[in-house]
């Protein structure tokens, strides 16, 4: 797929990496700073074309003329609209998607519509972010939580603790704990005295050992009951401090505010006039605080050692490490640290820092599943990029389809690559109720299903879309 991408800001070029990684894709960044798009060509497989995003010439040399998709994430949300309006009325442009920060707009149907800006589709990673952050409150033991099959499924990652009904024991002894829930282990990932963490791939006979972090499907209605397998001690989230009062933090915290249960949060920021702001516009429920989140002395006197929950939300990427860590050494109970620089994130994930949260991560699973071929009609992207979840709707019948009317164990699936639940009856004129299954091997793909699968190295998501893919010349 030839894709165009305007801006190579943090948004831009975390999109831009995890596309161009991917075989099929051919990628051009446009960005007005030479430096920024060299620095970029140097490290990824893509071509930087110099010059300002609303000039159709700049367009024309990056070859929008057979351009498929466009991504317009510059930080001005102007620049993406007529962006998107240009490469629809001049090049043609099939699909257009815009980064955009006004709530207001993006929910305006009329103004994005194609005799408007023409936007097919609106990313806003400040509300993925807190959107993702709101389930972890939500589900106190989970590092994260994401939906599937129109929310009758989730994906969860849990970090096994020791002493937990499951620590030492294997995975085909969930039965014996959850009879009759649909669930099924993805992956663990476990961690060594040197080197990073390894995938293992799981059968029934795999151990889990304290310290491990689970990949699993499950029914929503059973998730609770399905992390406490792995955590059982965690206690629920009632007391939130947010470090950073930027659009992420006032977007959390107006998000946070509106969820039952919990008794405070805070939010503690340095700049003066945007601690007013914020006070004046968002609901008194809600304690501002001026400062600095890496000051030991205003941590400890609002009781840091009784907060449930810090996240770190700013801009700076050390500074997010340095509160975090100085909170989790002050006693917060657990700690989320956004961090765009996903070799930091990597360093820090499961250390002092207990989560660390990339903004691009966080809604890049909106993005492909709107750049993914075929019918993919869900995705998200795990462990920093490196693997990925989907939902596959399965269309067409045996004539023309790999895998309607196959066993599980028979579809052509690439190593590593396994189908967890497949959810059955979604169909809006379904007769019946839709089912959860847990996939075996002897179990049926049906026309119709959803199939959930996880997918640990994202070099085989190609193979993955060609398998599910109708072709009318199969047989």
């Amino acid at each position: 797929m030839k894709i165009i991408i305007l801006g190579a800001g943090r948004m831009g070029t975390s999109v831009a990496e995890h596309l161009a990684a991917e075989r099929g894709n051919d990628v051009t960044v446009i960005d007005v700073d030479p430096v920024r798009l060299a620095k970029l060509e140097e490290r990824v497989d893509l071509r930087g074309v110099t010059g300002d995003a609303l000039n159709p010439a700049v367009l024309e040399e990056a070859g929008a003329a057979d351009t498929e998709l466009l991504i317009a994430c510059t930080d001005q949300d102007a620049i993406n609209l007529v962006a998107c309006k240009i490469a629809q009325l001049r090049f043609g442009i099939p699909r257009r998607i815009a980064r955009l920060h006004t709530g207001d707009l993006a929910d305006s149907d009329d103004l994005l519509s194609a005799e408007g800006f023409a936007v097919d589709r609106v990313i806003r990673p400040e509300t993925s972010v807190a959107d993702y952050i709101a389930k972890l409150v939500a589900f106190p033991q989970a590092m994260q939580v994401r939906w599937f099959a129109r929310g009758l499924v989730a994906l969860a990652s849990v970090r096994a603790m020791a002493g937990s009904p499951l620590a030492g024991r294997r995975i085909d002894e969930i039965g014996e704990l959850l009879p009759a829930v649909p669930l099924r282990v993805m992956a663990l990932y476990r961690r060594y005295p040197t080197g990073p963490d390894r995938f293992l791939h799981c059968a029934g006979d795999t151990g889990i050992e304290a310290g491990d972090e689970v990949f699993f499907f499950v029914a929503k209605d059973h998730i609770a009951e399905a992390l406490a397998l792995f955590d059982a001690a965690s206690a629920p989230v009632r007391r939130v401090m947010i470090a950073g009062g930027g659009r992420t933090g006032r977007q959390l915290a107006a998000q946070l505010l509106a969820m039952p249960g919990l008794h405070s949060v805070k939010l503690v920021d340095s700049n003066r006039a945007r601690c007013e702001h914020l006070a004046a516009t968002l609901p008194d429920e809600l304690l501002v605080l001026n400062g600095e989140a890496t000051d030991e002395e205003l941590l400890e006197a609002e009781n840091i050692d009784e907060v449930d929950l810090f996240c770190a939300t700013g801009s700076d990427d050390e500074d997010n490490i340095m509160a975090g860590m100085l909170a989790k050494q002050l006693g917060a109970r657990r700690v989320l640290a956004l961090i765009h620089q996903r070799s930091y994130a990597d360093l820090m994930h499961g250390t002092q820092i207990d989560i660390a949260l990339s903004p691009a991560q966080a809604m890049l699973g909106e993005l492909l599943a709107h750049v993914r071929r075929g019918d993919v009609d869900a995705v998200h992207s795990l462990r920093r990029g490196r693997a990925e979840a989907l939902d596959m709707v399965v269309r067409g019948d045996a004539k023309c389809s790999r895998v309607v009317g196959r066993r599980v164990r028979d579809l052509a699936l690439p190593p590593g690559v396994a189908v967890g639940l497949i959810v059955r009856g979604l169909a809006d004129d379904a007769a019946t109720p839709p089912e959860v299954l847990i996939a075996h091997g002897d179990t049926e793909v049906h026309a119709g299903d959803h199939v959930l699968l996880f997918v640990p190295q994202r070099r085989h998501m190609a193979q993955v879309e060609k398998l599910f893919r109708v072709s009318a010349t199969f047989l």
